[in-house]
């Protein structure tokens, strides 16, 4: 019974492992795609974590790049002063992206409510994901699972600053992928709503 919960228990590594297989490339290797999705990650103050902004960096550089069309920020809106896409939005304006190209999604509370988000809100058949490397696998596959089709490209640079930090949310990946799994399985409904054509409309613009 033991061996046959611990083979139960792997499945779901097995299968973030088998459904982000060869699809995490560079920022040089990844192919052009229409939307990049980027997951939120804190703020500090009214302005984008450590984290955040790295993500923020690495979207940046795909649509500087020519590598994606649209932006699409994802994260909490929980009140007035935490406000996740908004700053993201504007570290992106403050950066030369066109605020007609950002579309902010105010209900991405976590990795699988933005995919599902992504996909049944905003209209996303396909993206790449910006993440912390170690996150990706997970994001990469609950979006496929979900019917999105995605690659991730991810940032490893804030793990110079904190490599403890960085190896605590590795270690959180363990318990968030039996999540994952457990959302996939009663197939969980986080907040929606109608659906919005912003990313259609930016893709116009």
């Amino acid at each position: 019974m033991i061996v046959i919960g611990l083979i139960i228990g792997l499945i779901p590594f097995a299968v973030v492992g088998v459904a982000s297989l060869n699809r995490l490339p560079t920022i040089e290797e990844v192919e052009p795609h229409d939307v990049v999705i980027v997951y939120g990650a804190g703020l500090w103050g009214d302005g984008p974590s450590a984290y955040l902004a790295a993500r923020l960096r690495v979207a940046l550089e795909l649509f500087e790049a020519g590598k994606v069309r649209v932006i699409l920020v994802s994260g909490d809106y929980l009140w007035e002063g935490h406000n996740e896409p908004g700053a993201m939005k504007q570290w992106l304006i403050e950066r030369g992206v066109p605020e007609a190209k950002i579309v902010q999604d105010f209900a991405g509370s976590d990795t699988y409510a933005t995919c599902l988000r992504a996909k049944q809100i905003f209209g996303v058949e396909s993206a790449i994901l910006v993440s912390q490397s170690y996150h990706l696998p997970r994001a990469v596959a609950t979006c496929r699972l979900i019917g999105l089709d995605a690659v991730g490209v991810g940032d490893s640079t804030v793990k110079d600053w904190g490599r403890l930090r960085w190896y605590i949310y590795v270690a959180r990946e363990i318990p968030a992928i039996v999540k994952m799994a457990i959302d996939l399985l009663i197939q969980r409904q986080p907040i929606m709503g109608e659906p919005e054509s912003g990313v259609t409309d930016a893709l116009g613009s």
